[in-house]
């Protein structure tokens, strides 16, 4: 009896280790198979993650660029602000999403999910701060009887491509050599209306065939000039009061320039400034970019 039990423990022992093994060598070669081998779906996903981390590293890389580009927007719009305005534009929140990363690498991927989120919401009510910012400044200078800056377009349905050079030195077309420009050119075709930018009162009227032609002058008030130059017909004479928006003249041709054309000067006090920098208010942000890109570009002046 004792042998019999001896034996079926052997038995029993013997099963249990077929099993043992039997299982371990089946782990065995589902890690091999699974090391070596993957399923379609596996090196789909593979294939994907492997991807979205190399687009995860331009991604950051294009941030940062783009992070930079605003920090120069930035310091441009201050710079047209302060002349505008004559005062330092108000501070915004420096902290964004490009500082953090900057600042440390190794935050999760759900934090800048996050993060390029809030600042898109920070982005669009700081745009409609800034509209309201508008609003609010030009009725005030209105409750005040003040006169503003010359911020309309002369001309208008205008599109980017009528935006010639502006302000600098440019390449005279008659004299083949750089000079300097004081102001903006705007293509248009001959005869085209041409609108007071803003209200004043006409504080000159030229008459010539010379030069920059017909010119009619504008005192805007606070030391704000504008000119309209190239002129066919002047629709006002010295001395009448205008409003902004209201037809002065037409666009005029002559032998001596390249193209029918509106060439535009706002001075302060006596000095030119740059009138690309005064037509953001009448534009989309869009199309204000476009222009002040080929305002900027363009080094052939057409008068």
């Amino acid at each position: 009896m004792k042998k019999r039990y001896a034996r079926w423990q052997l038995v029993v022992l013997g099963i249990l280790r077929f099993l043992v093994a039997t299982l371990s060598m089946s782990i065995a070669c589902y890690i091999v198979f699974a090391l070596v081998f993957s399923t379609e779906e596996e090196r789909r996903l593979m294939k994907e993650n492997s991807l979205y981390k190399s687009r995860y590293k331009q991604m950051q890389q294009k941030q940062m660029l783009i992070g930079d580009v605003v920090e120069g927007l930035q310091d441009k719009d201050d710079a047209i602000y302060r002349e505008l305005f004559e005062t330092e534009a108000p501070s915004l929140d420096a902290l964004t999403a490009t500082d953090l990363i900057a600042q440390n690498d190794s935050l999760s991927e759900s934090f800048y999910q996050t993060a390029a989120a809030s600042a898109s919401g920070r982005t669009m009510l700081m745009a409609r701060q800034v509209d309201k910012n508008f609003d609010a400044i030009f009725r005030l200078l209105e409750e005040r009887r003040d006169s503003i800056p010359p911020l309309t377009l002369p001309l208008k349905d205008m599109s980017y491509v009528q935006m010639g050079a502006s302000v600098g030195m440019k390449q005279n077309p008659l004299y083949k050599r750089p000079v300097q420009h004081d102001g903006l050119d705007l293509i248009a075709p001959q005869g085209a209306p041409v609108y007071a930018a803003a209200s004043g009162t006409v504080s000159q009227v030229v008459r010539s065939r010379r030069g920059l032609g017909n010119i009619l002058e504008i005192d805007h008030g606070n030391g704000y000039t504008t000119r309209y130059c190239l002129l066919a017909d002047m629709n006002v004479s010295r001395g009448m009061r205008v409003r902004r928006g209201q037809k002065i003249g037409t666009v005029g041709i002559s032998s001596t320039i390249a193209a029918a054309h509106l060439h535009f000067e706002v001075l302060f006090k006596g000095a030119p400034r740059d009138p690309v920098h005064y037509l953001f208010a009448s534009l989309s942000p869009e199309d204000y970019a476009h222009m002040v890109y080929m305002a900027t570009a363009t080094s052939q002046a057409l008068d």
